[in-house]
């Protein structure tokens, strides 16, 4: 059975891996044995993010990607293929967001956010499909949240960018399961990185509300999401596909 969550001889590329949810899955996919491209535009930080990698004993490597840009979102899947040899895993983890009341939001608010979390993820998948069809299927892991499931006031264009990855996520796996590609989303809960951080200093008592609510007493951590990403990245999800699967410690399950 373990071989069921053996990924030696695989290769993955994340978007934003380095820090946060994607740092999380980069180390749990890497743990499994696949070689992991770390894509984003933060070189230093990417560095950083490298070397935790490898001093785990993990095979690493960095691409620079502007997630906005198609021509970027190719030009890294290419180089990746050509570190690596090939493609089997994606997980589309690059993310932003603007908190600002709805009447507040400008064109450029609106744009970066969906342009960042729902078109970049697009543009990727489209980049890693010739791949995975050549190498007879492929993985796809897509991050979207729990707000595609609920609404906060200062939150519309990120919650209308992950409730298109939902939906994208579906459409594309029914597109391609016929290329043996499954593709699947993860809807994180409250975690524990840089973008919540700020939220909990822009967002009065939602710490407070966040631990109140959320079964299992605690904000979750990156960790969390390393056996989640080894399990949908393998050969034991492969009749998984069109799946949302909340992280949450149980919060989206409290009336």
């Amino acid at each position: 059975m373990t071989s069921l969550f053996d990924l030696t001889g695989k290769v993955a590329l994340i978007t934003g891996g380095n820090g946060g949810i994607g740092l999380g899955m980069a180390k749990g996919l890497a743990a499994a044995g696949a070689a992991v491209a770390i894509a984003a535009r933060d070189a230093k930080k990417s560095a950083a993010a490298l070397e935790e990698l490898k001093a785990a004993g993990g095979e690493a490597y960095f691409v620079e990607l502007d997630v906005r840009k198609q021509a970027s979102c190719r030009a890294a899947i290419e180089a990746a293929v050509a570190r690596f040899g090939r493609l089997d895993i994606l997980v589309n983890n690059s993310g932003t967001t603007v908190r600002k009341q709805p009447q507040d939001i400008s064109a450029d608010d609106w744009h970066l956010v969906l342009e960042t979390n729902l078109t970049g993820a697009l543009y990727c998948c489209q980049a890693a499909y010739p791949h995975f069809v050549k190498n007879g299927g492929g993985k796809i892991v897509n991050i979207g949240s729990m707000m595609s499931v609920f609404g906060a006031a200062y939150a519309a264009p990120y919650a209308a960018s992950k409730g298109g990855i939902v939906q994208l996520t579906k459409s594309l796996a029914i597109a391609w399961a016929k290329n043996n590609i499954q593709v699947n989303a993860i809807l994180p809960g409250w975690i524990d990185t840089d973008l919540t951080r700020s939220a909990r200093r822009q967002v009065e008592g939602l710490n407070e509300k966040v631990l109140a609510r959320t079964p299992a007493g605690r904000w979750g951590n990156p960790s969390d999401f390393a056996g989640l990403a080894v399990f949908l990245a393998g050969s034991g999800s492969s009749f998984v596909t069109g799946a949302t699967i909340a992280i949450d410690g149980g919060y989206s399950a409290v009336a």
